[in-house]
């Protein structure tokens, strides 16, 4: 039986994986959801110098501070920025790391990076107006691209995500990851695609192909970006299909 430790994406907390988590360890497994600092019930802790350096901390300081070993680290969509900082910092704690509709980050790329430039100016101006200079609250699913991403939500759980996300911290979008440290060549990679993310790996788009090559390991999930919520049990079993 595996241990996870599963980090949420922007917005959002631990709350995010309670199906999810519920359904692990009904098969049997320790599911240890975290929620990262500025963010749901943690949004208190955050503040104007809240980066992605704090994130990063945040998931090698949960790992370490509960002494887990053979962890296999589960990261949703922004989760990958700090889940790559801090995976390689874990040394023989970690057993796996698995990317969800995400990837890892490359040394100086930044949450901006991957959207539009009009798209980040837009945020930019939400943080500035709306945000006192440091939060950005979750934008209009339109604005971030994310429409075609909501399938499998119904209309109590898109209100889920509305009501229930607190805004992001925005240095953890604009700070560039620092020079991260490569886990152990014994680190099992795993990538679950969802569907929009499986169409641009099959599409053949040159930055993503070593995606589809070995050491990485994939598995798609049809539904939209948002497994979790949409698919929490079929996730929960690829993630114990990963492990296996």
């Amino acid at each position: 039986m595996a241990t996870f430790v599963l980090v949420p994406g922007a917005w959002l907390g631990a709350w995010v994986w309670e199906d999810t988590a519920h359904a692990l360890r009904e098969r049997g497994h320790t599911a240890l959801p975290l929620t990262l600092t500025g963010l749901a019930e943690r949004a208190d802790q955050g503040g104007p110098r809240t980066d992605l350096d704090t994130h990063i901390a945040d998931v090698a300081g949960f790992v370490e501070g509960n002494d887990l070993r053979d962890v296999t680290l589960v990261a949703h969509s922004y989760a990958a920025a700090p889940v790559t900082g801090a995976a390689g910092r874990l040394g023989d704690r970690l057993q796996r790391v698995i990317y969800v509709d995400s990837a890892p980050f490359t040394e100086g790329m930044c949450m901006l990076d991957l959207l539009p430039p009009q798209t980040a100016e837009q945020l930019r101006r939400q943080v500035d107006t709306s945000g006192d200079g440091w939060r950005l609250p979750m934008p209009p699913f339109e604005v971030l691209g994310l429409s075609s991403s909501l399938d499998g939500l119904d209309e109590g759980r898109r209100n889920d995500l509305r009501t229930r996300a607190t805004p992001q911290p925005f240095g953890t979008y604009t700070q560039p990851l620092a020079v991260p440290a490569e886990p152990g060549p014994d680190v099992d990679r795993v990538l679950i695609a969802c569907r929009d993310f499986t169409g641009l790996l099959d599409a053949g788009v040159p930055m993503l192909a070593y995606l589809n090559q070995p050491p990485w390991r994939r598995f798609d999930l049809p539904t939209g970006h948002w497994p979790m919520l949409s698919a929490p049990a079929e996730l929960a079993r690829v993630l114990g299909k990963a492990v296996s």
